[in-house]
């Protein structure tokens, strides 16, 4: 249903968002520039909008807390990369620090430290630098800050050597038995 020249009504601009929101939840700009896209006018778009968010279909707070929970969580995101995109999403600043208020510290170094564990089982160490540099632009590009990703790096980098260390050390008491 596609608005002929210059609008559509309330009806199909609902229909519209309701469509869309049966894939996920949406924000309120993201209805806003879709209905705007299809041609219906801002007048239009506003009350359906309202409307949405009078019954609970669109809530931005809610959606910015779900957001961040499930793209820290499952995407492993840090909080400077959710905030960005929570802000290309619409939220709003209050929406998003609320959000982003549900990370602390510990979670943010947490989730870090198991990204860089899963991808050293797959990469080499041979070259301690090059593989900091590996990790510590991983994190970077999922939003982690550099002095967590550098803290975090050294950290598991640290760990794997003392393994090994061990296992030499192990090696060695076999060799003089």
């Amino acid at each position: 249903m596609h608005p002929v020249g210059g609008g559509g009504t309330e009806t199909q601009a609902k229909d519209v968002c309701l469509r869309l929101l049966t894939d996920r939840a949406r924000t309120r700009a993201e209805l806003a520039a879709c209905l705007i896209r299809k041609g219906f006018s801002v007048d239009v778009t506003e009350r359906v909008l309202d409307r949405l968010t009078d019954v609970g279909l669109v809530n931005d707070a809610d959606f910015a807390l779900q957001w961040v929970h499930s793209r820290h969580t499952h995407s492993g995101k840090g909080k400077r990369a959710l905030a960005m995109e929570l802000r290309r999403k619409g939220i709003g600043e209050e929406d998003a620090t609320v959000a982003l208020a549900q990370i602390d510290v510990d979670d943010e170094r947490q989730r870090a430290s198991e990204l860089v564990a899963k991808k050293l089982r797959t990469m080499s160490v041979d070259d301690r630098d090059r593989a900091v540099r590996r990790l510590v632009s991983m994190l970077a590009r999922r939003g982690f800050s550099q002095g967590l990703s550098f803290e975090v790096v050294k950290e598991q980098l640290d760990r794997i050597g003392a393994g090994i260390d061990e296992l030499a050390e192990a090696d060695n008491m076999f060799d003089e038995m």
